[in-house]
This record gives C-alpha cells, sequence and structure tokens, in this order.
C-alpha cells in the first residue's frame, strides 16, 4: 500500500513537471523526467553537451550546390579539379581555390570539413536536410537551426526577432512545426531595411496605444474560447511587432547607418550588403541570421561563370570575417558556409559539374573552434576516405558549438517527438 501510495506521488510530480514544461515550450518535452521505454525512438542521440563556445551563428548558405573542388574542397593536380588552380592560405598546409584569394588570408580562423556526405541528391530535398538535419517526411515541417536557439535559450534582443533570413528564396523551412513566435524575420532586400515597420506619421503613439488596446479587448472572447498555442503564440507575435516598432533596436537593420567604405568592403551586391546586416544584427542581439547567395547551380560553363559567383563570395566572406574579428565578435560568432551538396568531379559534356551529395565540404570560422585545419579526406573528391561527417552530425555540431541539448526530444503537435539533430553526432574535435 505504501509502495503504491509513493508511486502515485511520484507520477504526481513527473506530471506537474512536464505541464510546466508544456507550458513554458509550448509544445510537449521529453528529458531525464520521462520514462526511459519513452525516449527508445532516440537513444543514438548524443549526449554531449558544453558550456557553448559560439553565442551566435551566422549561415552562409550557397544555394545550388556550390562546387567543392573549385572551392574549399580542392585536390591539388588531380584531374577532377579542371582548370581550378590552387593557392595557400593564412593556415600551413591548407589549400583553397585561386579564386578566393581574400578568404585565403582568414583561414587560419577556421576549419575546413571536407568529407560531408548527404542523402538528398536533389535541391529543395537537399536544402531541406541541410537546413533541418531530417528529410522530408508527410506532413511534418522540421525546425531549422536558428529556431531550436531560440527554443531552448531564448531571445538575445527581447525587442528584435530571434532569427533572421536574408533571402529571396521562400523555400526555407523556418521554424517548423514550432509556434509562430518562433519563425525567422525574412528579409529579402537587405539594402532596404526592415519594410512596413514605422508607425505612421498621422498617427500618434496615444491613438496607435489606444487602437492596440482596443484590438486586445475585441480579442479576448475568442482567446478565452480558444486556449491553444497557437492562438497564443499568434499575439505574442503581433506584441513582439509593435515592440521591434518602438525600440532603438530597429536602427540595426537601417544599412545607411554604416559608413560607404564599410559599404564598399563587404560590396555593393545582396550577398555583401546581406553579411553587414548580418554583422549589424549579431552586434544588437540577433543570435542567428542566415544569407544566402544562389546561383551555383553550374551543368554548364562552370568556368565562365565561377569568376564572377567567387568574386562575389570573396569580398563579401572576407569583410564579414575581418570585421568581426576586428571589433571582437568572432570568438563567440561561429560562421558557417555550406551548401545543399557539392558538385560531380567529373566535368560534363556541357562544360558544367552536375550534383553530387557523395562528398563535399563546408567551412566552420570562429565560435570557439580549432582555426587551421581540414577535417576529413575524400579521393580526389570523388569519394569520402576519412571522417566521415553526415549532415545531421554537421548540424549536431553546430549545435553543440551553442550548447544545446542533443538528445532533448520535444513533441511536434501530432505527437511525434524530434531532437535538434535528428541522431547526428557532434565532432568534438574541431574545437579547442
Amino acid at each position: 500500500m505504501k509502495t503504491d501510495l509513493l508511486r502515485a506521488d511520484e507520477l504526481t510530480r513527473r506530471d506537474f513537471v512536464m505541464n510546466v514544461a508544456k507550458t513554458c515550450l509550448g509544445v510537449s518535452v521529453l528529458g531525464a523526467i520521462a520514462p526511459r521505454a519513452s525516449a527508445a525512438p532516440f537513444e543514438g542521440a548524443s549526449k554531449a553537451k558544453q558550456v557553448g563556445t559560439a553565442r551566435n551563428v551566422i549561415y552562409l548558405y550557397m544555394s545550388g550546390g556550390m562546387t567543392h573542388l573549385d572551392t574549399f574542397g580542392c585536390a591539388p593536380g588531380a584531374d577532377t579539379m579542371g582548370d581550378t588552380k590552387t593557392i595557400a592560405t593564412s593556415a600551413d598546409g591548407v589549400q583553397i581555390g585561386e579564386l578566393l584569394p581574400n578568404t585565403a588570408k582568414m583561414m587560419h580562423h577556421g576549419v575546413v570539413i571536407n568529407s560531408l556526405t548527404s542523402t538528398q541528391g536533389a535541391h529543395a530535398q537537399g536544402n531541406y536536410f541541410q537546413h533541418t538535419g531530417y528529410t522530408m517526411r508527410g506532413a511534418t515541417r522540421h525546425p531549422s537551426m536558428g529556431a531550436w536557439l531560440q527554443k531552448f535559450q531564448g531571445k538575445g534582443n527581447s525587442a528584435l526577432p530571434g532569427s533572421v533570413i536574408i533571402t529571396g528564396d521562400s523555400k526555407h523551412p523556418g521554424g517548423g512545426f514550432f509556434e509562430a513566435a518562433f519563425q525567422p524575420l525574412i528579409v529579402n532586400n537587405p539594402a532596404a531595411g526592415l519594410q512596413n515597420s514605422h508607425r505612421l506619421a498621422s498617427l500618434t503613439d496615444n491613438d496607435f496605444d489606444y487602437r492596440l488596446n482596443l484590438s486586445a479587448k475585441l480579442d479576448q472572447n475568442f482567446q478565452a474560447a480558444y486556449h491553444y498555442n497557437n492562438v497564443r503564440a499568434y499575439a505574442d507575435v503581433y506584441r513582439d511587432a509593435v515592440n521591434v516598432m518602438k525600440s532603438e533596436d530597429l536602427a540595426a537593420f537601417d544599412l545607411n547607418k554604416e559608413p560607404e567604405d564599410m559599404h564598399d568592403l563587404y560590396g555593393n551586391d545582396s550577398f555583401g550588403q546581406g553579411c553587414l546586416l548580418a554583422r549589424r544584427l549579431v552586434e544588437h542581439g540577433v543570435r542567428f541570421v542566415e544569407v544566402t547567395l544562389g546561383g551555383w547551380d553550374m551543368h554548364q560553363d562552370i568556368y565562365t561563370r565561377l569568376p564572377e559567383k567567387l568574386d562575389t563570395l570573396d569580398q563579401g566572406l572576407s569583410a564579414l570575417l575581418g570585421d568581426l574579428d576586428r571589433r571582437g565578435l568572432l570568438e563567440d560568432t561561429l560562421v558557417v558556409l555550406t551548401s545543399e551538396f557539392g558538385r560531380t568531379p567529373k566535368i560534363n559534356q556541357n562544360s558544367g559539374r552536375d550534383h553530387y551529395p557523395k562528398a563535399f565540404s563546408s567551412v566552420l570560422w570562429g565560435g570557439g573552434v580549432k582555426g587551421g585545419q581540414v577535417y576529413g579526406k575524400t579521393d580526389k573528391g570523388i569519394e569520402v576516405t576519412e571522417n566521415k561527417m553526415t549532415v545531421p552530425d554537421f548540424n549536431a555540431t553546430i549545435a553543440y558549438a551553442l550548447g544545446l541539448p542533443l538528445d532533448a526530444v520535444l513533441y511536434s503537435p501530432s505527437k511525434r517527438p524530434f531532437t535538434v539533430a535528428d541522431k547526428g553526432q557532434p565532432v568534438t574535435e574541431l574545437f579547442g
């Protein structure tokens, strides 16, 4: 009898903690308090955890499948290199493509990962997999890393969005099945600032506040009748939007506050200005910023098209890294450069390279990584021969840098369990 009472009390305590967690997070959470059998789907999830070496992430996404052999996955002297030659960098023994001369000066801060491999060889599926660590499945929409970061650790600046995506692409998975408050802010044109974010000049502060209060009163009955997480989340979104409008930190989105020589340093194109905006946002407490550079799907005439694309990347990337370093921000900002897959080691009949998920490269700078090294090897860019890293492993490594719990399970509204990087294993030796 006494044992039964103790068990009942134990379940009551567990239920209480679970209900508190649901209230705070908005989705179900499963951790050490749950029965071991319930955690079976993610027994392979890594338990590795550290105090985060990175507070922020600037995620540079090369949309379309960046060619690894012509950029960071070079195999000097190999016939798979095509017309590209390599150059030495600021890191002993690390060589990269000759069209990235300014980036080469920053490689002592970076780790080249040459052994990435993906199971997805189509753009939409590869893009989704790289951003979420999960393959597309049914109606489930998985959160990307910025949403996981905000979910576990909150915002860096309560008056600004938790994450910002600077892109012209509408296919980003965003916050996935998390509530609306965890969706990223999408900025299409970095030079235009944050559109529609200012109060009408004809509307006084008092009038504006009166209308907001009136709207809130009109919504009260609806919110009381439909007491659901998503209803509350949308109310939170409106509240956050008003906070942004009234915040002095709204100036973070205004690139006109940067001197002309800074614009010139980054490059007066969408990617360069996106990198400049990313630096400003990180300075103001936005912890996850993504900048997209598209146009890498080079099935033909690759060596005609590469110089312009790599010139854009080289200028914006090197300016960002140098600027972060000078301002003391690189140490706790992880700069990630990645793509959905690489491109074929063999030049095709149209003088281009096709999709190649089997082996490709990505790079990490700052954020606590031990710079000046290359992780993993391939056989002339064809097969991974050492330290294979899957896409979930790559995402787990980013999450590890941020100090996120890799084995904490959250449930989607459909009651399916998920972790931040599926069963990916972080490569902890990349960090100092």
